[in-house]
């Protein structure tokens, strides 16, 4: 991209039928839609020209789908710690449906019933940071929206709530990188599409 430091760049998996109707799809594993696929497919020119040392995809088939979409499906490694946050009893429901349940709630906040909370997927997220930090070179990751908010809340050092301050699209591309040093993480691009 544009930095003399290793930049990992974030790509949020194509449409779904779920993610088109906000339903919440953390564990079940939906396929991409045909518009997911196309879309899959044109993060490849968005990639064009740019090397990584290593390639990540979470398990779902909709991050590996749009992995191999965009031409990485060879060398993504599949990471359990970037599956998407687990829903529990939410799991395929939209947030107007849960909020008819549970007024007042906020997924980053309250977690989820039989579910995951924030803090639990922080420390998949720091997981994934501290690995990522000892990659040389950049690095290539493919998962979940929810997950990558608290993926990039976690790389700026802030709390996994934090992640609710961030919003991503499907197939859009992020860069999270560093400032003038290895100890000023920063995002350098976000949600683009």
């Amino acid at each position: 991209m544009s930095s003399a430091f290793p930049e990992i760049t974030l790509i949020r998996h194509g449409e779904t039928e779920w993610s088109a109707t906000g339903r919440h799809t953390g564990r079940t594993d939906i396929p991409l839609t045909a518009a997911g696929e196309e879309a899959a497919r044109r993060v490849a020119d968005r990639l064009h020209g740019l090397s990584f040392a290593a390639v990540w995809t979470s398990p779902s088939q909709r991050a590996k789908s749009t992995c191999a979409l965009a031409g990485y499906g060879a060398a993504g490694v599949v990471k359990p710690e970037l599956a998407e946050w687990d829903y529990g009893a939410y799991e395929g429901l939209t947030t107007e449906q849960i909020l008819t349940q549970r007024p007042g709630w906020q997924m980053f906040r309250d977690g989820y019933p039989q579910g995951e909370t924030s803090a639990a997927a922080g420390a998949r997220a720091d997981v994934i940071v501290a690995a990522a930090r000892q990659v040389a070179g950049n690095v290539l990751i493919f998962s979940s929206a929810h997950f990558l908010r608290v993926l990039a809340a976690r790389w700026l050092g802030l709390p996994p709530e934090d992640g609710s301050r961030f919003v991503l699209d499907t197939a859009s591309l992020s860069v999270l990188g560093y400032e003038h040093d290895l100890t000023e993480p920063v995002i350098r691009k976000w949600n683009q599409r």
